[in-house]
């Protein structure tokens, strides 16, 4: 069986492992200890380093860059609106003229078709007055005709 002395102590089979281990165990937690310390004080050194002001003015610009943005967003939401005032203004103001023309393009086709009536009317006058005036230019035409050969039926020299 393997022995290990220290100190005046012997170490035999089972105790041997036991220390060995514990003796690893403690070397781990004195190696972790040493790296847990060496990180802090390398983030110490970092964090002594760090120039606070820099940051400050990094914050400022971005501050400043993004009021920058929400106002000139805010004026492009002005400006869209204006131009949408003033489409729905030329809308309205066409929407509008188009119906005065429309109003004005059917009082013209009323007055139109009253003197289309009309004229009509004078020409349908006109033509039974000529009709009338035709009808007794003939009348009298045959009356005349008539009488002249019953004058001329009547005559005995005219045989």
């Amino acid at each position: 069986m393997a022995e290990f002395e220290f100190g005046g102590m012997t170490f035999k089979g089972g105790k041997m492992f036991a220390i060995l281990t514990a003796l690893s165990t403690a070397g781990g937690a004195l190696w972790g200890g040493f790296e847990f310390y060496k990180d802090y004080m390398d983030m110490k050194e970092i964090i002594a380093n760090i120039d606070i002001q820099e940051i400050q003015a990094a914050n400022e610009l971005q501050i400043q860059k993004l009021n920058d943005a929400i106002d000139y967003t805010r004026d492009i939401k002005d400006d869209l609106r204006q131009d949408i005032l003033r489409v729905e203004k030329v809308a309205e103001d066409a929407g509008r003229r188009t119906k005065d023309i429309q109003d004005s393009i059917d009082d013209r086709l009323r007055t139109i078709e009253n003197l289309n009536r009309e004229t009509e009317k004078d020409v349908r006058d006109t033509m039974r007055a000529t009709e009338n005036r035709i009808d007794d230019a003939m009348r009298r035409l045959d009356q005349d005709l008539n009488q002249t050969l019953q004058e001329a039926l009547d005559n005995p020299l005219a045989n």
